[in-house]
This record gives structure tokens, C-alpha cells and sequence, in this order.
């Protein structure tokens, strides 16, 4: 048997209605086997739990840094203009400055007990100060908190897995830290994160 009467025999055995039964069986069931494992496939999908930020932090509770409270020896940095070792400051910020407070070789000499008449300020004498913005050291013995941890007057603890909102006041604040005068007490954890009162958190080690 040749090679075209063999492809010719082939034809015609496909033709009969018996292989013609055949192929239709077989392409229904492809197609049949095709959609049953893509609706399989969709099913398994919506039954995996897909990572959902919102929802996980809903649950288990939004990561966040704390600080326990603790009374400590701090130091905030003060701002202080002088010119020929002379500053000038309000009544407001004299209780601030006291003789021995310095930065780096600037130190303060003397304050002043009563107002200057002819400024309306009080006077500070300094030794070996630049002409110019000075920051004196002010130590004191009290709460810290970050100036990025306070809103207004309010800043956050952690109440159990929720954070609360509470007021405070501020004694004297620099560029980073506040020191509180009122509204905080030995042992409160101080939320550092962004958060809101009422959400739920948990605190990273």
C-alpha cells in the first residue's frame, strides 16, 4: 500500500459515522474537562484567605511602639539669642535659665531677679558665647515624651489591646522632646505609632 492510499484509507474511516462519534466524544469531553477545572480553580481561589491589611490589623490588633513611663534626668535644649555675652528673655522663659546651664563652652553667668526697664526683659550675662542662636541644656527630672508621639495636648497609652486617648500638659518642650507637667503617671504605656483613639493594637517588642 502506497503512502497516498494509506492516507486515503485514513480519510475514509474518519468519515464513518462510528469515527465521527468518536471525535465529537472526544471534543465535548475536552471542552466539558476545560470549564470543570477553571470553575475548580475559581472555587479554590475563593476559599484561600487572601492577606487583607485592614482586616488583619482589625483583628489582631494595628503594630505599635511604646515607651513605658518613668520618671528620668533629661535634658531639653533651649534657645537663648545672645550678643556681647548679653540675652534678653520674657518673663515667660526666665524661670528656664539658671547660672551654670551651658552648651558646649557657653555658659550662663548670671540671671537677672527683676525686669529690665528699658527692654522690658529680663536680662542673662554668659561667658564665652558666640554672637547668635545658643542652645542651653535645661535638665530636669521627669516624664519625656517625643514631640512626634503629641497631638495638641493629647497623646496616646495602650489600655490593655486598645489605645486611649488622654490629655496632658507641657511643662517646657525642644525640637524632640516634651517634658509633661500633668496627665501622665509612673508605669502608662505612651504609644509612639500613628494611631487613633479606640483602635485596637499590638505592641511590637
Amino acid at each position: 500500500m502506497t503512502k497516498t492510499e494509506y492516507i486515503e484509507n485514513i480519510v475514509k474511516k474518519l468519515k464513518t459515522r462510528k469515527s465521527k462519534n468518536v471525535i465529537y466524544t472526544v471534543v465535548i469531553t475536552a471542552i466539558i474537562a476545560v470549564f470543570g477545572y477553571r470553575f475548580y480553580s475559581v472555587a479554590m481561589e475563593n476559599n484561600f484567605n487572601v492577606f487583607n491589611i485592614t482586616r488583619n490589623n482589625e483583628t489582631i490588633g494595628t503594630p505599635v511602639k511604646v515607651l513605658e513611663m518613668q520618671p528620668t534626668d533629661g535634658i531639653l535644649y533651649e534657645p537663648l539669642t545672645v550678643k556681647n555675652n548679653t540675652a534678653f528673655v520674657s518673663g515667660a522663659r526666665v524661670h528656664i535659665f539658671k547660672p551654670g546651664q551651658s552648651a558646649n563652652k557657653c555658659k550662663i553667668v548670671s540671671v537677672s531677679n527683676n525686669i529690665d526697664l528699658d527692654s522690658g526683659m529680663y536680662i542673662i550675662k554668659t561667658s564665652n558665647c558666640s554672637d547668635g542662636l545658643q542652645y542651653i541644656a535645661h535638665k530636669h527630672n521627669g516624664f519625656y515624651i517625643p514631640i512626634s508621639a503629641i497631638t495638641g495636648n493629647t497623646v496616646y497609652i495602650a489600655d490593655g489591646d486598645v489605645a486611649r486617648a488622654i490629655n496632658i500638659e507641657i511643662e517646657n518642650r525642644d525640637m524632640q522632646n516634651a517634658l509633661i507637667k500633668s496627665g501622665i503617671k509612673s508605669g502608662d504605656i505612651v504609644i509612639l505609632s500613628d494611631i487613633q483613639n479606640n483602635q485596637k493594637i499590638k505592641i511590637v517588642k
